[in-house]
């Protein structure tokens, strides 16, 4: 079920994207503290790409990114990206060390390839939230009621309807 959440949600960011104009989505917005959609969304996808890039070396380093400003830029690039990191997802749940440093310490942490999806999926939402606050300035564009929120809060709107 995670799998199939993750490609729903990044579906959801490219779906809106196809709605921006290349000044909605490069456009510094106030209520991002000057951020760019586009830079939210390098940032989500960038985070995928680490997971997947290191995957194999089994160390995790997510301030180890590559920071392509193209994904930020370019609608079109974004969404191509967003087609490889769906096609990448699907792996064997192996045993993984998220390397971080934290005020100045290096820590290891022991995860695993499934943990770190999860993780990956919740930062996602947390950044299309983020993404929404934006969108939502302009009438223009239509967006779900649910894009940007937590499927367990979602779940629980649903019973609270009942």
């Amino acid at each position: 079920m995670l799998i199939p959440s993750i490609k729903k949600t990044l579906n959801e960011l490219s779906d809106l994207l196809t709605q921006l104009t290349s000044d909605d989505y490069t456009s510094p917005c106030f209520g991002l503290s000057n951020a760019t959609i586009g830079e939210h969304t390098r940032h989500i996808i960038e985070m995928f790409q680490c997971l997947e890039k290191q995957y194999e070396a089994g160390i995790i380093n997510y301030d180890d990114r590559n920071r392509d400003y193209r994904i930020q830029t370019d609608i079109a690039f974004a969404q191509q990206t967003i087609v490889d990191v769906v096609n990448q997802l699907d792996k064997q749940n192996i045993k993984l060390q998220l390397q971080q440093m934290v005020d100045g310490e290096e820590l290891f942490l022991d995860t695993n390839y499934d943990r770190e999806l999860l993780y990956n999926l919740e930062h996602c939402i947390h950044h299309q939230a983020l993404i929404k606050v934006a969108v939502l300035q302009n009438d223009a564009i239509v967006i779900d009621a649910n894009f940007g929120v937590a499927r367990s809060t979602i779940e629980y709107r649903k019973q609270c309807a009942q």
